[in-house]
């Protein structure tokens, strides 16, 4: 008998898997802020670290460089221990090896300024003072600037009250700088306990942050291959100094070579001040032609030696631009006082490996930072590649 089409069974239309389920709607995405809001955040968020590192310069420069030295000094501690040397004994030893390096920096440093000093005091080189000064006054006269301004100007420049308050500024620097020691004494004797499970800690982070692991090892061997390499060729450059001195018989040769070497520390502009000294003693002793000779001598040797050959053993992975080494100077000088200058480099390699080399998305910037974008890129690419897989 036929089924009537109204009693039929109706089976479900069959649908493809794609319409099968109609697809919910898609939550709408937050919408980002502004990239200028961005920028000018993260310049606002900047200044304020900075100002706040300001704040605390007197407790964070000489923590700063109780780090950079134990870093420095670290391959010791490491070579007696694998010469089975006990560690506790191991950090004795290289704890005993900084605080006799900062010893003889400091002792040096005033052996240079007291040895300047006495030779300028002596009725010779007053006597030289004199006659520079009347030839120049006498050159001025010519333009039309009288001797009596000159006088009153100097008389100004030289009055008792401010060579007094000269005299105190000194005398507050020599105790911040005594304090700058004994904080510094301080830290590296805590962080040289801390070193007997530095390897341990390393390792804990390297198992839940593999990225900031591997930025910081980095950050140690920058900082590390930065110091010795500095340290090598601030003792050639003073080497070649002396000897270039004691050819143009300038006094104190010793003296200005180990200033030099003690200035060489400071990146772009402590050749300059490990100049002036010697090139006023050589006009003063030997006339201008030997101070000019002086300063082409020092800036031949400071292009040559940290221009050009510098920067190859110093390696990649340290160097940055020239421009971002300067704006370090001017930047951390600023922020940490004098210590700052010496830590400016380091301290630009610390925030690059906390900020980019830390963030895999941020190391791109390295192309702008490197002194050779090529290399610093491959760097990148290889070291993402490796921890893909």
């Amino acid at each position: 008998m036929p089924i009537l089409p109204s009693l039929r069974r109706r089976e479900p239309e069959r649908r493809s898997p794609a319409e099968a389920v109609p697809p919910a709607p898609a939550p709408l995405a937050p919408r980002p802020w502004p990239r200028a809001v961005l920028v000018l955040l993260g310049i606002a968020l900047t200044f304020a670290v900075l100002l706040g590192l300001h704040q605390l310069r007197d407790y964070v420069a000489p923590v700063f460089l109780a780090l950079n030295l134990v870093l420095a000094a670290f391959p010791l501690q490491r070579w007696l221990i694998r010469l089975r040397v006990p560690g506790p004994l191991a950090a004795l030893v290289t704890g005993t090896a900084i605080f006799a390096f900062l010893i003889g920096f400091f002792t040096a440093l005033g052996w240079s300024a007291a040895a300047m000093v006495e030779e300028l005091s002596s009725r010779e080189y007053r006597q030289r003072y004199t006659e520079i000064y009347t030839d120049v006054v006498t050159w001025l006269e010519r333009y039309g600037l009288e001797q009596d301004t000159l006088t009153e100007q100097l008389e100004s420049a030289l009055d008792p009250s401010r060579l007094i308050g000269a005299l105190g500024g000194v005398l507050s620097n020599l105790g911040g700088i005594l304090g700058l020691l004994t904080t510094t004494a301080i830290v590296i004797f805590f962080l040289m306990i801390d070193t007997l499970s530095a390897g341990r800690r390393l390792s804990l982070v390297k198992d839940q942050h593999p990225n900031v692991a591997h930025a910081l090892v980095s950050f140690a061997r920058g900082v590390r291959r930065y110091w010795v390499v500095t340290t090598v060729f601030g003792l050639m450059v003073a080497l070649f100094d002396v000897i270039a001195l004691v050819w143009l018989g300038v006094p104190l040769a010793l003296a200005w070579g180990v200033l030099s070497f003690l200035t060489n520390y400071i990146p772009n502009i402590g050749f300059v001040i490990g100049l002036v000294p010697p090139a006023i003693v050589a006009l003063l002793a030997n006339g201008p032609v030997n101070a000019l000779l002086v300063v082409a001598v020092y800036s031949v040797l400071n292009f040559v030696m940290q221009s050009l050959i510098q920067p190859k053993f110093t390696g990649d992975a340290v160097g940055v631009t020239p421009t971002i080494t300067f704006i370090s100077l001017v930047v951390w000088a600023w922020v940490l006082g004098p210590v700052g200058a010496l830590l400016a480099l380091p301290a630009t390699l610390l925030v690059k490996a906390l900020l980019i080399d830390a963030d895999p998305a941020a190391r791109w910037v390295n192309a702008f930072l490197a002194s050779n974008p090529d290399t610093a890129t491959a760097e990148t690419t290889r070291e993402s590649f490796e921890q893909g897989t």
